[in-house]
Formats: C-alpha cells, structure tokens, sequence
C-alpha cells in the first residue's frame, strides 16, 4: 500500500509515476462506484476521467487527514462528477408514485440468497432517480437532508424516493426467489 500523504504531495510537484500510482491504486473501485450511479459503464469512464482530471488539477488543495482520507476526498470528486453527469442526462429525476405501487419486504435471510452480482443488477436497473438516492443512502452513507442539497431536492422527496426504490428492489427480490428458490 502507498503513503497518502506522500503520494498526494508528490502528485501535488506534478510527478507522473505518483500520478499513475494513485489512478492505478483506486480507479478499479471508483469506476465501480461511478457505474453504480450512472448505471453504465461507459459513461462511468467518461466520469471516472473527468473526476482525475479534477483531482489532479486540484490535488494541491488537497488536506491530509489521516488514513483514508486521500481516497475519501477522490471518492467524494467522483460522486460529485457522477451527480453532474445525472443532472446534464437529466437523469436524476424522480419517478412518478404509480409507477412504483408495491408493498413488498424482505428481511436479510431474504435478501442473502440473491447473489451479489445480481442485486447489483437490480440495483442498476432502478430508474435513475431511485438509484442516484438508494445510493447515496444507503450505500454511500449520506443523511437525507445531505442528498436533498447535493440534488437540489427537499428532504422528503430524497426521504420518499428511497423508500420506493427499496420496495422495487423488493418486489426484485421476491420475484427472483420465486424463480430461482
């Protein structure tokens, strides 16, 4: 593994093997966290290379804050150019309730026989908007009044498009079980 703060500071002098050493180190996951988003995996390399360009060009801005904190910063510019990505698509709104009716949960036993690679799927295939929060509450761990800002939504819209993208996703989920069980 790399010293952060080393590595942001020679990336900082302009150093091109610092600069392929932090690419190399992260992209794999972030261009994941980006395809989550942009439910694409051309478009998340289109915003992974935006996302560097502006690491890099700002990477002098840049604050050590202990481990981790390099990767949380450029995880951060990625959600950032993955959000701009959405609203140039227009492709982070939401989606009207009659589209959504289901009344269906599932509990963790449940949702443990679905494979991984394919709840992602069915995470990918949400609309977008759905998927643009379920992500970024559920996985990525921000509050509602956080997303509601970084959308420019209300709360409560960020609050009701999850709760619906959790129910498609059990209605997902139900079906896959009845399927595959």
């Amino acid at each position: 593994m790399y010293d952060e703060r080393q590595l942001s500071e020679r990336c900082a002098r302009g150093e091109k093997p610092a600069c392929r050493e932090l690419y190399d180190s992260c992209a794999g996951r972030l261009l994941a966290l980006s395809t989550r988003y942009t439910g694409s995996q051309e478009a998340a390399e289109d915003v992974l290379q935006e996302a560097f360009i502006k690491v890099f060009s700002s990477i002098s801005s840049f604050r050590y804050r202990g481990e981790g904190s390099l990767y949380a910063w450029i995880r951060r510019v990625v959600i950032n150019q993955s959000l701009d990505w959405l609203r140039k698509e227009k492709r982070n709104g939401t989606v009207p309730i009659e589209e959504t009716r289901t009344s269906a949960e599932v509990d963790e036993d449940e949702v443990a026989v679905v494979p991984e690679d394919v709840l992602a799927g069915m995470v990918e295939d949400l609309p977008d908007g759905y998927r643009t929060v379920f992500n970024l509450f559920a996985i990525d761990g921000y509050s509602h009044r956080e997303i509601g800002k970084m959308l420019g939504i209300k709360e409560k819209t960020s609050s009701s498009q999850y709760f619906r993208a959790r129910a498609l996703l059990a209605g997902k989920i139900k079906e896959y079980i009845r399927n595959n069980g």
